[in-house]
């Protein structure tokens, strides 16, 4: 097939249209820069279409089945309900096709190209586009942003590639409720999707290979969230290390399994894989740009984001960055200010995250783990979220709000929530410790009755530990 000799020449062409790619994208191309993003498949990455905002939804609707399965406690006589799971998919799908018309009148708007092919690069700056009906384009950039994500691991485990597991992305596109879904990893995903499945009617075991669910939060975290799920009826196998898978997802699968030294076997009917990340690295031509790998194969960047070679950046989760959306955005504010001159680093900055299970738990700063890893004395306020009285207002009492103070100053280092609107309250403290403002002025603050951040007056009239 013939391609052209001759690249077209952009100022910046874009290898994935993620979070951090489509806002330098919009930016640039804004700016009266010739831009060109090459997207494989999903407009806008994978927050709108398979991830973030698609598994909210399915977990704000698994939330609505929860709450009318417990009507009685609001007085509210329900004789019978069922779970439609083509209409639970249907409504997911709208959002995300309206998000991606969304994201469509955003290119339109900026100028920026917006190229759906499958790229690789041969050559420095240099990158082959193979369209859908097999046509190429050879692109070139002055500047080039790689921002190609991560995808799920399936580990190298005799029979589990042959079952045919479910990742997130075919998990949000069921539609029946499994009757038994097996979820190997005890992290974000694998929680969400497992409470979520569960509240759906799934009868759901969550297989992990540490003592603790997400086991690098503070004891009490990963207690409330173990005991939240026992109390949902979601069984949980930790310390497991799996052995062999057999069957097929969907029909019927056997996970053996070594659990403290004895070997046992579970039986479902689906099977969904949520243990950790893999970067998409290969296949895309990087050994012929001067663009270095880590060891773990993600693409090797300055605190700058910029990579070994020169002109050519990374955004997002392929280049290590923590893995979320928001912090991808950050990574473009990054790259925005060093492209135009600036130097903006990604060394220091605050990595807040939000676990969207029911309640919800989130976190920003330093946990007492870290704070006792690192020799840093603190005070710890804690309350119940019985001390919250919007959390007493909806009856939704469990949980915790704690904060870590450092020990000689009214610093906050820390802050976690478990519990109703954990998220929103955790931004408060956020913007408090953005603002470098002491805990005293939390405490001293006149915040609206009854709001879940008025909680923080409660934290922080208490007596620290």
């Amino acid at each position: 097939m013939h391609i052209q000799e001759q690249p077209e020449v952009y100022d910046l062409l874009i290898l994935g249209s993620g979070a951090g790619s489509k806002l330098l994208a919009w930016t640039f191309a804004g700016r009266g820069q010739r831009v060109a993003v090459v997207e494989r498949k999903y407009v806008g990455g994978s927050c709108p279409n398979i991830a973030c905002l698609p598994s909210k939804n399915v977990i704000h609707t698994a939330q609505v089945a929860h709450n009318v399965r417990r009507s009685e406690e609001f007085g509210i006589s329900i004789d019978s309900f069922r779970v439609n799971m083509p209409s639970v998919r249907d409504r997911k799908r709208r959002m995300v096709q309206g998000l991606v018309d969304t994201h469509l009148a955003l290119y339109r708007q900026s100028g920026a190209e917006l190229v759906m092919a499958s790229g690789r690069f041969v050559g420095p700056k240099i990158l082959e586009a193979t369209l859908p009906d097999g046509t190429k384009r050879l692109l070139r950039g002055e500047n080039v942003v790689i921002g190609t994500g991560t995808h799920a691991a399936i580990e190298n485990i005799p029979g589990l590639a042959s079952a045919r597991p479910l990742t997130h992305v075919e998990a949000l596109e069921l539609d029946v409720v499994p009757e038994h879904l097996v979820v190997i990893g005890g992290g974000y995903v694998g929680l969400e999707f497992a409470q979520a499945m569960r509240r759906f009617g799934s009868k759901v075991t969550v297989i992990d290979r540490n003592h603790r669910v997400i086991h690098g939060e503070d004891d009490d975290t990963t207690a409330g969230l173990q005991g939240l799920f026992q109390d949902e009826g979601i069984e949980l196998v930790l310390n497991a290390k799996i052995k062999s898978v057999s069957g097929v997802s969907g029909q019927s699968v056997r996970v053996t399994l070594e659990q403290n030294g004895v070997e046992k076997s579970l039986e479902g009917t689906h099977l969904l894989v949520a243990a950790g990340r893999v970067p998409n690295t290969k296949d895309i031509g990087l050994e012929l740009t001067g663009v270095e790998l880590t060891e773990r194969g993600y693409i090797k960047v300055n605190e700058r984001l910029e990579t070994t070679a020169q002109g050519v950046w990374a955004v997002g989760e392929v280049a290590g960055s923590p893995q979320f959306t928001h912090i991808s955005e950050d990574d473009f504010r990054v790259v925005r200010d060093n492209m135009l001159g600036g130097n903006h680093v990604t060394t220091g900055r605050q990595v807040p995250f939000c676990l969207f299970t029911d309640p919800e738990f989130a976190r920003v700063g330093m946990t007492e783990k870290q704070a006792k890893t690192k020799g840093i004395a603190y005070r710890l306020f804690k309350v119940p979220m019985e001390a919250v009285l919007r959390a007493r207002s909806l009856m939704e009492t469990r949980g915790f709000l704690k904060c870590l103070v450092e020990r000689d100053s009214d610093n906050i280092l820390g802050f976690a929530a478990f519990g109703v609107g954990a998220g929103e309250i955790m931004a408060c403290v956020q913007i408090a410790m953005l603002g470098g403002m002491p805990y005293t002025a939390l405490r001293e603050a006149i915040l609206a009755h009854p709001t879940i951040p008025e909680g923080l007056i409660s934290l922080f009239s208490t007596a620290a530990s």
